[in-house]
Parts: structure tokens; sequence; C-alpha cells
């Protein structure tokens, strides 16, 4: 191996030593792992929402595969649970997932989810016993699925806003989005083709994709984004968890019969639940105000993109969740037997008279998520839910007994308007986010959504019931009656709770067969084969299903025209390219520290709302497009060279007190900027440009005032060199910093040791300082003049460094283990731990004999005489409880 080879690879294994072992920067990572984080998350998102729905149009097979009835009154919890445990279990765990990522790594806990998801999959799909004990087993094997889920829907976000630059997001998560929205409707198709074949295979499709996922996750996935080391709120997680589980469960069980009521919203049980549940959870709201590290950061609302954009996912996820169920209701129960379909085969055409809906989706996701990215996402969102709001209208609109292209139009234009408000909403809130809670907030998101779903669910039922009740009694006693049934059987059957009636048609029965049981017997047979053919019940219910029918796409239409209005309080209407955070916090660093910024270089100017109407109007908007007087910005200024010429290709981004950023505005042909939507307080303005050194400033905004900010940007000239030792060139980490000691920029030199610094100004003074692992930096001042670009020469002096690895007898590596470097006076001189491979490395050693010891289990010491430049190296073995072996 060449010098220069075993320079590179010290470098790197002082670099892993110093962080945890999946944490690498983009830069290192290359730029092509965005595809590769965009393309696992989107299998993982996809596998998750599939198994989500892949059930409930299986379900008729899955009861019959293990011998069960669903619809006897002991079996209905059975269903329910297979129905709705996934959705409860992520609901409930995706907050306290999203926040594992963001404090052990988003990566690691998304590969975990993985795994767990997998094997979930294999012990569903091996049920090899049948009753209400392998109707436990699947609802219980169902919850653990739904952990490994929540794990997957926690991070997915997280990662892919880690991975991708601002100005990307919403393509990434519009196609993630597709993944997360069109899996819910796949699973039904797959559902619909597998589960007559054989139901084991529903879950078994699940595994190979599975396996292939969690080990490219665990080889190619990296946490990229910053953890924060924090306490787990126990209590919050407790709180929040009883809570949301005692009114998902009450929301489960009140669609159920109770007494003589057709549903249990007046079960003690379920009200206790309800209210009880509501209670915990405004102790959890106190709770997270008083503890340090909060699971909902509650001060995330303060943000109005977040708060808004979380508000418009809730409506929307409200509207659409208990979707699904009707429309399979409507098209299994009703007009698939009207149109000749058996009640057997009708699961299957269900999912497939669906899919233009999955379609609409499928086109409109991606394409809406990469408009976003330069259009702004405010207008897409708002569009899209007006867009689902009035295919609800056509919805109540059309006869039951629809001709079924108007159907697939309307189906195709609701995929539409969701997929339109889907991709830039989640990029749009996710963009809010501090770097730090990408993971938590990710999972506040998904908890809304899921549990929105979950409550969806069970709004839509009960308002079908309610809808039905109103009139289906009557016409079932008419039709029983008229067909040679006795009044008192046709009367109790009439009667029955009408949620029987549901289910027996979502699940794919005939339900006359299914109510009528031993009443049937004693009647003709033509009576029979007419009360149980393909043209009674759905003729019967189709009056009273249309008033159910009407009440709950209302109700639907209602969440989506709420959520338009809350999609209107999101950000502007376009955005210019965002800046990465990393270089929003370092410029919002130089400009606090350093003063970035002189007299002469820009003015500070408050102005009122009338003295504003002297600027341009296109100045006063940040979008580029006029703007009214309702729209004037709250910072507004030009960006300009040192001699006034306009720079139309710079940026400006504002950052808050803590780093965070706030705004963003595109610079426009004569310079101008402006930034709307801030909040009153203090705020760092940094401008950029290609070429160019950046600017940065404080501002304090308050009131209506507007405060003007110009910046003159120097730079242009740009400063070579190479970086070397004695023998060889070095790949350096440079670090330019001006004569304030504020940090100008970072570069590295290539495997030659060149390097090039761009952006600095004529007769600016820099301090340009190289730095390479086993190396004592050097520094170098530099007047910028056109003499700079034929090269400056940093060269670097080898200090003493010791390098190996630790491992037990056996030769296993330990992590952890201390080592620490004696020096001749037997003090120790420096101390370091090992990765996760079992290697070290001690630097800045002079000249001299050292003892190496090393302690974990029995302390063994080794020595080494250490020579600068040279490749020193000290293998240590440790055994437990025996004498150490030295290698």
């Amino acid at each position: 191996m060449s010098n220069h080879a075993v320079a590179e690879a010290d470098a790197r294994a002082a670099g892993s030593a110093a962080r945890p072992s999946r944490q690498r920067t983009l830069d290192e990572l290359g730029p092509n792992y965005k595809w590769i984080a965009l393309s696992n998350t989107t299998l993982g998102m996809l596998i998750a929402t599939i198994n989500s729905s892949i059930v409930l149009i299986a379900l008729p097979d899955i009861f019959k595969g293990i011998n069960l009835n669903p619809l006897e009154p002991q079996n209905t919890s059975y269903l329910l649970w297979m129905m709705m445990g996934f959705l409860v279990v992520t609901a409930v765990l995706v907050v306290s997932f999203g926040r594992l990522g963001d404090m052990f790594g988003r990566a690691r806990m998304y590969n975990m989810g993985f795994a767990i998801f997998t094997v979930s999959s294999i012990f569903l799909a091996i049920t090899w016993f049948d009753g209400s004990e392998a109707a436990i087993w699947l609802i219980f094997w169902r919850i653990i699925q739904g952990v490994g889920g929540a794990f997957l829907m926690a991070n997915s976000s997280a990662i892919l806003t880690d991975a991708f630059p601002a100005n990307q997001r919403g393509l990434a998560m519009g196609i993630n989005g597709v993944a997360a929205i069109a899996g819910s409707f796949l699973g039904l198709l797959i559902g619909g083709v597998l589960a007559p074949i054989q139901w084991h295979f529903i879950f078994l499709v699940s595994v190979p994709f599975g396996v292939v996922g969690t080990i490219w996750a665990y080889l190619k996935l990296h946490d990229t984004g910053e953890r924060r080391r924090a306490k787990m709120d126990w209590w919050g997680n407790i709180t929040f968890a009883v809570g949301l589980i005692a009114i998902l469960i009450a929301i489960t069980y009140g669609i159920q019969p109770y007494g003589t009521s057709n549903m249990g919203w007046g079960n003690p049980w379920v009200l206790t639940g309800l209210i009880g549940g509501v209670i915990v959870l405004i102790a959890f709201v106190f709770i997270e105000t008083k503890v340090d590290s909060p699971l909902f950061e509650l001060s995330l609302f303060k943000n109005r993109s977040f708060a808004f954009g979380n508000l418009a996912n809730l409506m929307a996820s409200i509207g659409r969740g208990g979707l699904q169920f009707i429309l399979i209701i409507w098209l299994q129960g009703i007009w698939l037997p009207q149109h000749g379909f058996d009640y057997s085969r009708t699961p299957l055409w269900a999912g497939i008279y669906m899919v233009p809906m999955t379609i609409g989706f499928l086109l409109s996701a991606p394409v809406s998520g990469f408009l976003s990215d330069r259009l702004g996402t405010k207008w897409f969102t708002t569009i899209g839910m007006l867009i689902t709001a009035g295919t609800f209208a056509a919805l109540i609109a059309i006869p039951v007994d629809f001709t079924y292209w108007v159907f697939a139009v309307i189906m195709l234009i609701n995929g539409i308007g969701m997929g339109l408000f889907a991709s830039p909403n989640r990029a749009e809130v996710m963009n809010s986010l501090p770097i730090t809670s990408r993971g938590s907030g990710a999972g506040m998101m998904t908890t809304f959504q899921n549990a929105a779903m979950v409550l969806s669910i069970g709004l839509f039922f009960s308002l079908m019931i309610a809808g039905l009740s109103k009139h289906l009694p009557t016409a079932m006693l008419s039709g029983l009656t008229a067909n040679g049934m006795p009044d008192a059987t046709a009367n109790g059957i009439a009667h029955l709770p009408t949620v029987g009636i549901l289910f027996a048609a979502f699940l794919g029965y005939n339900p006359i067969r299914e109510v009528g049981g031993q009443a049937l017997q004693g009647l003709p047979q033509s009576s029979v084969d007419h009360l149980t053919g393909l043209e009674f019940f759905p003729h019967l219910i189709s009056d009273p299903f249309s008033d159910g029918l009407t009440a709950a796409f209302t109700f639907a239409l209602i969440c989506c025209v709420l959520g338009a209005i809350a999609s209107l309080f999101t950000g502007g209407s376009k955005k210019a390219p965002l800046m990465p955070e990393t270089v929003g916090a370092e410029l919002a660093a130089v400009a606090a520290d350093a003063g970035v910024g002189t007299p002469s270089e820009l003015i500070d100017e408050p102005r009122s709302a009338a003295a504003a109407d002297s600027l341009p109007r296109h100045r006063l908007t940040s979008a580029g497009t006029a703007g009214s007087q309702a729209e004037r910005p709250r910072i507004a200024g030009r960006i300009t060279t040192a001699d006034g010429v306009p720079l139309a290709d710079s940026a400006v981004t504002v950052t808050d007190v803590r780093g965070h950023q706030a705004g963003s505005a595109a610079v426009h042909a004569d310079g101008s900027y402006g930034i709307h939507d801030l909040a009153d307080g203090t705020y760092t303005v940094i401008a950029t440009a290609p070429g160019r050194s950046p600017r940065a400033l404080t501002v304090s905004v308050v009131g209506d005032l507007i405060f003007r900010r110009d910046f003159a940007l120097a730079g242009g000239s740009t400063v070579r060199g190479v970086v070397r030792d004695a023998q060889r060139p070095l790949a350096a980490s440079l670090v330019v910093t001006d004569q304030s000691g504020a940090v100008v920029t970072q570069v590295h030199a290539d495997s030659e040791g060149r390097f090039a610094i761009a952006g600095l100004a004529q007769g600016d003074t820099v301090a340009v300082t190289a730095s390479v692992p086993g190396y004592q930096p050097t520094s170098q001042l530099v007047t910028v003049d056109a003499s700079s670009h034929n090269g400056i020469e940093l060269l670097l002096v080898a200090i003493g460094g010791v390098q190996g690895s630790v491992r037990t007898a056996d030769g296993t590596p330990l992590e952890g283990a201390t080592v620490s470097a004696i020096g001749p006076e037997q003090t120790i001189v420096a101390s370091v731990t090992t990765d996760a491979d079992g290697r070290y490395r001690i630097e800045g050693l002079t000249d001299a004999q050292f003892t190496i010891v090393a302690n974990m289990y029995e302390p063994a010491a080794v020595q080494v005489q250490v020579v600068a430049g040279e490749r020193n190296v000290a293998d240590i073995g440790l055994g437990a409880g025996r004498s150490p072996a030295v290698s």
C-alpha cells in the first residue's frame, strides 16, 4: 500500500472513530445517495401501505380459511381488530418512533422497522390453525406488523428530507407519497387477486420484498441528519398512548350495536373511552409543556406552515379515510350484484373498478411534487382539496345504480385531486421543520393521518348506519313480506342491527342469506331464490343507501373544504430554491460572530406601510408577481455588486435565532427581493451569489414596518494552491477565515493536494488553514490579488501518532474499549475509545516511547516507539476474566 493510500485510510479511521458507525455526510455518500434513499423508502412505504389495506378485500377468504363466521356477534370484535388494528397501532406509535429516529439515528430505526415488518409477515403467512385461536394469532401479528410499519412511516420522510436538497424535496415526497397512498389502493387489487387463490399469499407476498428491503437498508442507508441526544419522555409516551388508544378503541366499538341501538355510542364503556381518552390527552399536552425533551414538540405549531399543513392533512385524511370502505360496500353490496356479479366475485371486481382513482393519484402526485418545488405548495394543496370536494359532490349527485364510465371519471378526478394535495402538503410540512426535529415532526404528521383514518372509518360507518336506519327496516319488512315471509319473522329480520347488513355487504357475503338464516327454509324455493338472488337486496337497499351516502359524502365534502381553507394559510405561492440548512446555519453563525456587513454595504431603513408604496410593486413580493398592499413584505431590499450592478442570480435566506430557516426569496432582474410571512422577532438575513462572498446581518422585525436591507456582494477572485508534506501531496481540509476570524468558506484539496478557493474579493486578506490527520495544521495569510491566482503552497509537518485495534483473545473486535497513551513521565497524554470495528487512533504524540493501555475487561498494555510521519501500529488483545493477550 502506498504512503498516500495509508494516509487516506488513516483519515477515514480517524473520522469513523469520532462519530457513530452509521453516520455519514452527504459529501461522503455522493450525489447518488439521495436516489438510493428515495428508492428504499419508497419500497418500504409501498409494502407498509399495501399491507394496511390488503386485508380489507381479503377478509371473506381469511375468515373462510380459518373457519370463523365474522358476522356472529361473538366474532365481530375479531373482524374490527383485523380491519383496524394495524392503523390503531401505527397511529399510536409513530410519533415515539420518529423521536427515537431523531435521538438514535433515522436509518437505524427505519431498518429495524423493515426487519420487524418482514418477520411479522412470515408469521402471518404460516398460520396453521383455525377458529378463534387463529383470529387472535392473526390480530397479534398484525399489531406487530403495525409496529414495523410505524418505524417505516415515522422515519422515511425524515430520511428523504435529510438526503434531498430543499428544492427537490417536493419531487421526492411526491414519489414517496405515491407509494404511501397508492399502496392502499393497490392493496385492494392485490388482495382481491391473491385471496381467492390462497389467503396466506396476501401476507407471503411481502416477505421477499421485506427481506430485500431490510438487507438493502442495512447496507446502503446512513444517517446524514443531526442526532439530538435526549431523554425519552416516558410520561408523555404513556399518556399519549393511553389517551389515543382509548379514543380509537372507543370509536372501533362505537359502530357496533349496543342493546336495542344500532350503534354503541351510548355504551358506557365507549363513553368512558372517549371522555377518559380526551382527559388523558389534555394531561399529555400539559406534560409536554413541562418536560425538557417532549414527545410532541408543541413549539413546532408556532410555525404556520407546520400547523396549517397538519390541519389540512388531518381534514384530507378524515375526508378520504372512510371512502374506500363506502365504495367497497357500494360496489360489493349493490352495484356489482345489480350488474350480474355473484357475491363471491365482488371483492376482486370492486378492487378492479376502483383502479381509476389509483391511476389519477399516480399521474398527479409526482407531477405536483415536481412543480411545487418551483411554483410553491399553497395553490396545489388548495386546488387539490377543492377538486376532491367537488368529486364528493359528484358522488352525491349520481344515482346508486350509476353508469360506470361516469363513476370512473369521478374516481379519476378524485385521485388527481388527492395527488395534487398529498405531495406538496408533505413537502411543505417537512420543509418547515428544523433539522433536529424531522423524525418527530414526520411522526406527528403521520399520527394525525393514521388517527384520522380510524376516526374517519368510525364516522363514515356511523353516518351510513344513521342514514340506512331511517328507511331500511321499512323497506326490508315490506320486501320480505311481499315474498311470503311471515310478518313476525320479517319484522325481526328487518330490525336486526344495520351494521350487520353493512358488514355482510362489505365482506362480499349475500346479506339476505346471512340475516335470513332459518327463516328462509320455510319459504317456497322460488321465493328463496328471488330473495337471495342478485336483484332483490341491491334494489331493496338502493334508496336507503342513498341517504347514507349523502350523509357520509357531505361530511367528506365539508372536511375537504376545510382542508382547502387551511392550505391557504401555509407557505407562499412561489418559493425560490432553498439553501441547505447546514449552509444557512453556518452563515447565520458567521453573521452572529463576526457581524458581516459594514455600514457602506447596507441600508437599515424601516418603512411604514404607506412609505412602502413608493417601492416598485414587484419588489414587494418574493414570488415575482404583482402583489397587493396586503402582501407587503416584512423585509425588502436589493442585492448588487460593489459597483451597483444588480445580481439577479443571487438568493436570500432568513434564519431565526436558533439557526432554523424562517423564509427565503428569489431575487429579481433589478436585484430586488422581498421576504413575507415573518412573525415579529429577530432574524439573520443572508445574501449569497455564485462566486461571491456571502453577507449576513441581523434585523429585528416589529409591527407593520417594512425593514430594508441592501447588500453589496464583493468577490469573483480565486486563490489556488497545493497542500503537501516534505515528500508528497496531501488531500487536506481547508478553512478560510477573514481578518475578524469569521469562517468565509471551507474547501477540500484533491488527491494531488490541489485546491481552489473561489468568491474572494480583491484586496481582502484571508487566512487559509490546512489540516490532515497525522500532521500539524498550518495556516498562511493571503492577500487576494491577481498574483494569488498563480498558487500558494501549504507545507504540513508530520506529527506522531499510533493506531491499531483492540480484540478479544478469539479475535472479536471490542467496541467502546478505552485506549490511553502514557508518556515517559508516566502521565496519560491522550485517551480515545474504539469504534464498532475495535479500531482506535491517537494523534499529536511527540517522538518518544509510549505505553498504550487498553481497558475494558482486564487492562492490557503494550509499549510502542512513536516516530513522526511513520505508520505506528499497536494492536491489543483483551480477555474477559483472564490474562490479556497482546498481538
